[in-house]
Protein backbone atom coordinates (compact mmCIF):
# COMPACT_ATOMS: atom_id res chain seq x y z
CA UNK A 1 0.00 0.00 0.00
CA UNK A 2 1.48 3.23 -0.85
CA UNK A 3 1.91 5.93 1.97
CA UNK A 4 0.74 8.46 -0.80
CA UNK A 5 -1.68 9.10 -3.17
CA UNK A 6 0.13 7.40 -7.07
CA UNK A 7 0.09 9.72 -9.80
CA UNK A 8 0.66 7.63 -11.98
CA UNK A 9 -3.37 6.05 -11.60
CA UNK A 10 -4.18 9.79 -11.55
CA UNK A 11 -5.40 11.13 -15.27
CA UNK A 12 -4.73 14.90 -16.21
CA UNK A 13 -8.13 15.01 -16.56
CA UNK A 14 -8.84 13.81 -12.86
CA UNK A 15 -6.24 16.35 -11.71
CA UNK A 16 -7.97 19.10 -13.04
CA UNK A 17 -11.04 17.83 -11.75
CA UNK A 18 -9.47 17.41 -8.44
CA UNK A 19 -8.24 20.98 -8.25
CA UNK A 20 -11.49 22.14 -9.91
CA UNK A 21 -13.87 20.55 -6.93
CA UNK A 22 -11.39 21.42 -4.31
CA UNK A 23 -12.58 24.55 -1.73
CA UNK A 24 -9.14 25.82 -2.50
CA UNK A 25 -7.68 28.13 -0.08
CA UNK A 26 -7.67 31.88 -0.94
CA UNK A 27 -3.43 32.17 -1.96
CA UNK A 28 -4.39 29.19 -4.49
CA UNK A 29 -8.02 30.07 -6.23
CA UNK A 30 -6.43 31.87 -8.67
CA UNK A 31 -5.71 28.06 -9.92
CA UNK A 32 -9.53 28.10 -11.49
CA UNK A 33 -8.62 31.15 -13.50
CA UNK A 34 -8.55 29.73 -17.27
CA UNK A 35 -7.58 26.26 -16.25
CA UNK A 36 -9.71 24.39 -19.00
CA UNK A 37 -7.40 26.13 -21.01
CA UNK A 38 -4.28 25.38 -19.26
CA UNK A 39 -4.78 22.34 -18.80
CA UNK A 40 -5.48 22.01 -22.79
CA UNK A 41 -2.31 23.24 -23.28
CA UNK A 42 -0.89 20.54 -21.39
CA UNK A 43 -2.50 18.02 -23.28
CA UNK A 44 -1.18 19.70 -26.52
CA UNK A 45 2.57 19.64 -24.76
CA UNK A 46 1.88 15.71 -24.17
CA UNK A 47 1.07 15.44 -20.23
CA UNK A 48 -1.08 12.42 -19.79
CA UNK A 49 -1.26 12.13 -16.03
CA UNK A 50 -0.36 13.55 -13.19
CA UNK A 51 3.10 11.77 -12.86
CA UNK A 52 3.89 13.28 -16.06
CA UNK A 53 2.75 16.67 -14.91
CA UNK A 54 4.76 16.53 -11.60
CA UNK A 55 8.25 15.04 -13.72
CA UNK A 56 8.11 18.67 -15.32
CA UNK A 57 7.13 20.73 -12.76
CA UNK A 58 8.38 19.24 -9.64
CA UNK A 59 11.99 21.19 -9.47
CA UNK A 60 11.15 24.34 -9.25
CA UNK A 61 14.58 25.96 -11.55
CA UNK A 62 12.45 23.73 -14.32
CA UNK A 63 9.22 26.35 -14.46
CA UNK A 64 10.64 28.89 -16.29
CA UNK A 65 11.55 26.68 -19.78
CA UNK A 66 8.10 24.92 -19.02
CA UNK A 67 6.64 27.50 -19.50
CA UNK A 68 8.22 28.47 -22.82
CA UNK A 69 7.39 25.44 -24.46
CA UNK A 70 3.80 25.16 -23.28
CA UNK A 71 2.79 29.01 -23.63
CA UNK A 72 1.50 29.15 -19.82
CA UNK A 73 2.53 32.11 -17.55
CA UNK A 74 5.38 31.27 -15.00
CA UNK A 75 3.33 32.38 -11.85
CA UNK A 76 0.59 30.08 -13.15
CA UNK A 77 2.97 27.15 -13.26
CA UNK A 78 4.21 27.98 -9.55
CA UNK A 79 0.99 27.89 -7.80
CA UNK A 80 0.60 24.63 -9.47
CA UNK A 81 3.33 23.91 -8.57
CA UNK A 82 2.75 24.20 -4.89
CA UNK A 83 -0.79 22.72 -4.79
CA UNK A 84 0.00 19.62 -6.41
CA UNK A 85 3.05 18.76 -4.19
CA UNK A 86 0.79 19.77 -1.00
CA UNK A 87 -0.76 16.55 -2.06
CA UNK A 88 2.27 14.62 -0.72
CA UNK A 89 2.95 15.10 2.78
CA UNK A 90 6.27 15.02 4.11
CA UNK A 91 6.36 11.96 6.30
CA UNK A 92 6.49 12.90 10.14
CA UNK A 93 9.54 11.13 12.43
CA UNK A 94 8.41 8.87 15.03
CA UNK A 95 9.77 11.32 17.65
CA UNK A 96 7.87 14.16 16.58
CA UNK A 97 4.86 12.24 18.22
CA UNK A 98 6.07 13.76 21.65
CA UNK A 99 2.94 13.29 23.48
CA UNK A 100 3.65 9.07 23.08
CA UNK A 101 5.96 7.28 25.18
CA UNK A 102 9.31 7.70 24.04
CA UNK A 103 10.78 4.62 25.23
CA UNK A 104 8.14 2.63 23.16
CA UNK A 105 9.05 5.21 19.88
CA UNK A 106 12.60 4.20 20.50
CA UNK A 107 12.13 0.78 20.02
CA UNK A 108 10.17 1.07 16.77
CA UNK A 109 12.82 3.35 15.48
CA UNK A 110 15.88 0.59 16.94
CA UNK A 111 13.80 -1.86 14.39
CA UNK A 112 14.41 0.93 11.54
CA UNK A 113 10.65 2.08 11.78
CA UNK A 114 11.20 5.48 12.32
CA UNK A 115 8.62 7.50 10.44
CA UNK A 116 5.08 7.56 9.32
CA UNK A 117 5.80 5.90 6.08
CA UNK A 118 8.01 3.18 7.23
CA UNK A 119 4.82 2.82 9.89
CA UNK A 120 2.60 2.39 7.42
CA UNK A 121 4.15 -0.18 4.94
CA UNK A 122 4.96 -2.29 7.77
CA UNK A 123 1.61 -2.09 9.20
CA UNK A 124 0.17 -3.11 5.71
CA UNK A 125 2.43 -5.86 5.95
CA UNK A 126 1.56 -7.26 9.27
CA UNK A 127 -1.20 -9.52 10.04
CA UNK A 128 -2.90 -6.91 12.23
CA UNK A 129 -1.51 -4.52 14.52
CA UNK A 130 -0.92 -6.98 17.75
CA UNK A 131 1.05 -9.33 15.44
CA UNK A 132 3.44 -6.25 14.55
CA UNK A 133 3.19 -5.00 18.48
CA UNK A 134 4.39 -8.16 19.31
CA UNK A 135 7.47 -8.80 16.77
CA UNK A 136 8.86 -4.80 17.51
CA UNK A 137 8.31 -5.60 21.38
CA UNK A 138 6.00 -2.56 21.67
CA UNK A 139 2.47 -1.89 23.66
CA UNK A 140 -0.34 -3.70 21.47
CA UNK A 141 -2.13 -0.04 22.32
CA UNK A 142 0.56 2.30 21.55
CA UNK A 143 0.92 0.59 18.53
CA UNK A 144 -2.61 0.62 17.42
CA UNK A 145 -2.09 4.26 18.22
CA UNK A 146 0.52 5.26 16.06
CA UNK A 147 -0.41 2.95 12.80
CA UNK A 148 -3.93 5.28 12.92
CA UNK A 149 -1.71 8.45 13.52
CA UNK A 150 0.35 7.71 10.79
CA UNK A 151 -2.29 6.71 8.25
CA UNK A 152 -4.18 10.33 9.22
CA UNK A 153 -0.95 11.86 8.29
CA UNK A 154 -1.11 11.35 4.49
CA UNK A 155 -3.53 13.16 3.81
CA UNK A 156 -3.19 16.82 2.79
CA UNK A 157 -3.64 19.39 5.41
CA UNK A 158 -3.66 16.53 8.33
CA UNK A 159 -0.69 17.83 11.05
CA UNK A 160 0.71 15.88 13.63
CA UNK A 161 -1.77 17.82 15.91
CA UNK A 162 -4.54 17.97 13.51
CA UNK A 163 -4.38 13.70 13.29
CA UNK A 164 -4.15 13.52 17.35
CA UNK A 165 -7.37 15.62 17.70
CA UNK A 166 -9.12 13.39 15.08
CA UNK A 167 -7.81 10.59 16.56
CA UNK A 168 -9.68 11.55 19.97
CA UNK A 169 -12.85 12.73 17.68
CA UNK A 170 -13.06 8.78 17.07
CA UNK A 171 -11.87 9.38 13.07
CA UNK A 172 -8.60 7.01 13.21
CA UNK A 173 -8.14 6.69 9.43
CA UNK A 174 -7.99 8.03 6.34
CA UNK A 175 -11.41 6.40 5.32
CA UNK A 176 -13.28 7.65 8.82
CA UNK A 177 -12.07 11.32 7.87
CA UNK A 178 -13.60 10.79 4.06
CA UNK A 179 -16.68 9.57 5.24
CA UNK A 180 -17.08 12.00 7.56
CA UNK A 181 -20.45 14.62 7.94
CA UNK A 182 -18.03 18.32 7.98
CA UNK A 183 -20.40 19.83 10.65
CA UNK A 184 -20.43 16.31 13.14
CA UNK A 185 -16.69 16.57 12.89
CA UNK A 186 -16.22 19.98 13.16
CA UNK A 187 -18.41 19.85 16.38
CA UNK A 188 -16.48 16.85 17.44
CA UNK A 189 -13.43 18.60 16.80
CA UNK A 190 -14.50 21.86 19.10
CA UNK A 191 -14.92 19.39 21.99
CA UNK A 192 -11.59 18.10 21.81
CA UNK A 193 -10.11 21.39 21.64
CA UNK A 194 -12.20 22.67 24.34
CA UNK A 195 -11.11 25.46 26.33
CA UNK A 196 -7.76 25.65 24.15
CA UNK A 197 -6.31 22.57 24.57
CA UNK A 198 -4.44 22.07 21.34
CA UNK A 199 -4.50 25.48 19.87
CA UNK A 200 -6.51 28.43 20.31
CA UNK A 201 -8.90 29.88 18.17
CA UNK A 202 -11.97 28.53 15.99
CA UNK A 203 -12.09 25.43 13.86
CA UNK A 204 -13.35 26.55 10.48
CA UNK A 205 -15.56 24.68 8.60
CA UNK A 206 -14.09 24.96 5.30
CA UNK A 207 -10.89 23.53 7.10
CA UNK A 208 -12.74 20.49 7.68
CA UNK A 209 -14.34 20.48 4.52
CA UNK A 210 -10.82 20.85 2.34
CA UNK A 211 -9.50 17.74 5.15
CA UNK A 212 -12.63 15.19 4.22
CA UNK A 213 -12.29 16.12 0.85
CA UNK A 214 -8.52 15.30 0.76
CA UNK A 215 -8.78 12.36 2.77
CA UNK A 216 -11.14 10.83 -0.14
CA UNK A 217 -8.55 10.85 -2.60
CA UNK A 218 -7.21 7.36 -0.58
CA UNK A 219 -8.41 4.56 -2.29
CA UNK A 220 -7.09 2.36 0.78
Amino acid sequence: MSYSIDPIKVSLNDLQNRIEDTNLVPSRASLLDGIENKFKLLKQYGIKTFADLRKEIKNAKNIPSFSSKTGIDVNYLTLLRREIESYFPKPSKLKEFNWMPKDEIGKLESNGIKDTASLHHAAYDAKNAADLARSKNVDSEFMETMIKLADLCRVQWVSLITARMLVEAGYDSASALAAADSKILCNALMQVNKGGRFYKGNIGLRDIQRLIKAAGYFSD
